[in-house]
């Protein structure tokens, strides 16, 4: 169905009023209700009423993928965790209480994976850039501390630490002064990707705050802006008819005059995101700055876990002048026991999608383990007169020696991530496991 193109006037359930939300209430149960509070105590819980009214089928829940996608799920937390929170909440704990329990559960769920804490942190003059991540040589990431949040929350998310309220879990910045200088410090970084949370949260004149000084800065080796966005999915309307959307195009516009190439990196999980009236004039509008749209997501169990789903998306992006760009593998944090695929299932997908796109679609890369290395990409099953193995190899590493260099590990058929695969052939280890990490900057 075909949403309309009238603006409606956002607006955001939390924990406390989604049930307020009349369609909500009625297509749900008792036991639904106390599940989706139950567990979204310990994972962020946020969605708008373009995600309610426009994306999710009420008449097939609990099946339907979007609400697979926005609304928490019994078993996205064990049982042990799930009746933690259940009898606390039974009990009557008061909120001080519950916030310790929470807290406790949240930090069993590795809230930063792949080194985000440890190694990603840049560091200029002694001094650590906490709204930065630095892992790969030409990509800087920047947080801006506005843009900490989204239109609707992912329940796979990995990024949840970012809304939960803990302040020492957050990566924010207030200002692009140190972001500047530490671009201008380090002459091999060409791509600066601002993301969150979302930056299209943010109004265009806060947007345009942090941008600007980037744009009219002169460095001459920083050549690419990416902002990575799940507006399109969740609120189309941010580019079309929100009261500040002409303000955010003219900045897209400004950005490519500064001859920036500008690159929105949209999070697209299912094609029903890519059917609505608003979210089609969306892409329109932002095509015609000149701006890119490349397109990403995880896959996920229930909600695109089928060759067709993903052939189907692909087709349509590209239909509306989109570029897929990855598929990724569930990052190890939060709900993946809920969501992940086995590695040799995700690489089924993606191979049997792909024999049925043509080449204009095939640019999507995948499947991608974004690991504390790298993004690993798991490139296919080899049959030897040992058995089989995987063939891996670096899409982007922490080391560039590393891109590109084959590497084998014994095949797995339960594997969801790459701590749960093993060198081939007998090698004690991967070959880059004899380099150690290096922590990110200059001093």
């Amino acid at each position: 169905m075909l949403g309309s193109l009238m603006h409606p006037k956002y607006q955001a359930y939390s924990l406390k009023t989604i049930f307020k939300n009349e369609k909500v209430s009625r297509a749900l149960s008792a036991d639904q209700k106390f599940a989706i509070e139950v567990v979204g105590r310990v994972l962020p819980f946020k969605v708008d009423n373009y995600v309610i009214d426009e994306l999710i089928d009420w008449s097939n829940i609990p099946d339907d993928p979007i609400f697979q996608l926005t609304f928490s799920q019994r078993v996205m937390r064990s049982y042990r965790q799930f009746n933690l929170v259940a009898d606390a909440l039974r009990r009557g704990e008061t909120d001080d209480r519950m916030t310790l329990l929470v807290n406790l559960i949240r930090r069993e769920l590795n809230p930063h994976p792949a080194g985000q804490m440890e190694h990603n942190i840049p560091v200029i003059n002694g001094h650590e850039l906490r709204g930065m991540q630095h892992k790969y040589r030409e990509t800087v990431l920047f947080f801006p501390a506005r843009g900490q949040t989204c239109h609707s929350y992912c329940s796979f998310c990995f990024r949840w630490p970012q809304f939960v309220g803990i302040d020492e879990l957050k990566f924010a910045m207030e200002e692009t002064a140190e972001l500047v200088d530490y671009i201008r410090a380090h002459p091999y970084i060409t791509d600066l990707l601002i993301t969150g949370g979302d930056p299209l949260v943010m109004s265009g004149e806060v947007l345009r705050a942090y941008i600007q000084p980037i744009i009219s800065s002169g460095i001459e080796h920083l050549i690419n802006i990416r902002i990575g966005t799940k507006a399109l999915g969740y609120w189309p309307y941010r580019f079309t008819t929100d009261k500040d959307a002409d303000a955010l195009i003219r900045l897209f516009d400004e950005i490519m005059e500064q001859d920036f190439h500008l690159s929105v990196m949209a999070h697209f999980t299912h094609p029903t995101e890519l059917r609505t009236n608003a979210v089609r004039k969306a892409i329109a509008r932002i095509r015609n700055t000149g701006a890119q749209i490349r397109t990403q997501s995880p896959i996920l169990r229930r909600v695109n876990d089928s060759a067709e789903i993903w052939t189907q998306m692909w087709k349509e992006q590209v239909q509306l002048g989109c570029i897929p760009y990855y598929m990724f593998i569930t990052r190890d944090t939060g709900a993946q026991d809920y969501f992940a695929l086995s590695l040799e299932k995700a690489l089924r997908i993606y191979q049997n999608s792909c024999a049925q796109l043509s080449g204009l679609a095939k640019t999507a890369r995948g499947p991608v383990m974004s690991a504390n290395q790298g993004k690993i990409e798991v490139s296919g099953v080899a049959e030897l007169p040992g058995g089989k193995i995987f063939v891996l190899k670096f899409l982007q590493s922490r080391n560039p020696e590393w891109l590109h260099q084959p590497f084998f590990a014994e095949f797995n058929d339960q594997a969801i991530w790459f701590d749960s695969l093993t060198p081939a052939f007998g090698a004690r280890q991967f070959f880059f496991e004899e380099t150690g990490v290096k922590k990110a900057g200059v001093s």
